[in-house]
């Protein structure tokens, strides 16, 4: 089953810049050279962004191959596939990584049993709050949109994995 995505590399160290481009081409089994900007948020630091094509679960296996880099903030998607729910996976050096299902139109799906476990656990309303917060990424989101909003308008290219 054929899926698609995108990879935001919202900011990475210079020197680990081509770790994260082998990692990715361990994923998608081909070689990957990314096109790397200035994070002007993080002075020193690169961004970069691509779309992918592979297997459903390759924003999964991208995720995870990352996750070995804790100095690098990125985000991966994929959009729902036939049969799959679409994904988001949100890392931050400071808050590790987040997955929730997405809907088509990019709302944080939450399964019922997670829910249902929140408000058993949950003693008051503000830790209910935090709870739900944690639920739907809002701690990733309010970290990484000030990267979001700082690309410079570059086309997204695409990477594609071995057939």
């Amino acid at each position: 089953m054929s899926a698609r995505g995108v990879l935001y590399v919202h900011s990475c160290p210079p020197a680990v810049r081509p770790h994260v481009e082998w990692a990715i081409a361990g994923v998608l089994g081909v070689p990957v050279k990314l096109e790397w900007h200035e994070q002007p948020l993080v002075p020193g630091c690169l961004r970069s962004q691509s779309g992918w094509r592979g297997p459903a679960g390759t924003a999964g296996r991208i995720a995870a191959a990352l996750r070995g880099w804790p100095l690098v903030r990125a985000e991966v998607t994929e959009e729902p596939s036939e049969g799959c729910d679409g994904e988001r996976y949100s890392m931050t050096p400071d808050l590790g990584i987040f997955r929730s299902a997405m809907s088509a139109n990019g709302d944080v799906l939450v399964q019922e049993d997670r829910l249902r476990a929140v408000l058993t656990e949950a003693d008051d309303a503000p830790t209910l709050r935090h709870a739900l917060d944690r639920l739907l990424g809002s701690p990733w989101d309010a970290e990484l949109e000030p990267f979001r909003c700082s690309g410079d308008g570059t086309p997204v290219r695409w990477l594609s994995a071995a057939v």
